[in-house]
């Protein structure tokens, strides 16, 4: 079972910049897709990011492009989401979640493999 464990949330003033890591426990495929989402509160789960392991293609959200970089270390199964720019709008839980062996996309209920999430709030 693979397992996604988060790390890197906190809290940052408007216009700071935040990484988050996701560490996966293996891939079992060489070919994945990795997202990440966010949830803030009172408001539907939005895809931020996603890169597919197979040949580090990206794909972001219009709302964090240009601020948000997504990037793999396939050595150590770890994929980040670099974060600048932060606005207060970003506040909220980001998770990151798994698409073994297949293509990307931004709907989270085509994920089957998730982390338990890490907070990142943004004061302005």
């Amino acid at each position: 079972q693979v397992q996604l464990v988060e790390s890197g949330g906190g809290s940052v003033e408007a216009g700071g910049s935040l990484r988050l890591s996701c560490a996966a426990s293996r891939f079992p495929y060489v070919r994945n897709c990795m997202g990440w989402f966010r949830q803030a509160p009172g408001k539907e789960r939005e895809g931020v990011a996603t890169i597919y392991t197979g040949d580090g293609s990206t794909y972001y959200a219009d709302s964090v492009k240009g601020r948000f970089t997504i990037s793999q270390d396939n050595a150590k199964y770890t994929v980040h989401l670099q974060m600048n720019s932060l606005k207060a709008e970003d506040t909220a839980m980001y998770s990151c979640a798994a698409r073994l062996g297949a293509a990307c996309t931004l709907l989270a209920n085509q994920y089957n493999l998730w982390g338990q999430g890490t907070q990142v709030t943004v004061s302005s």
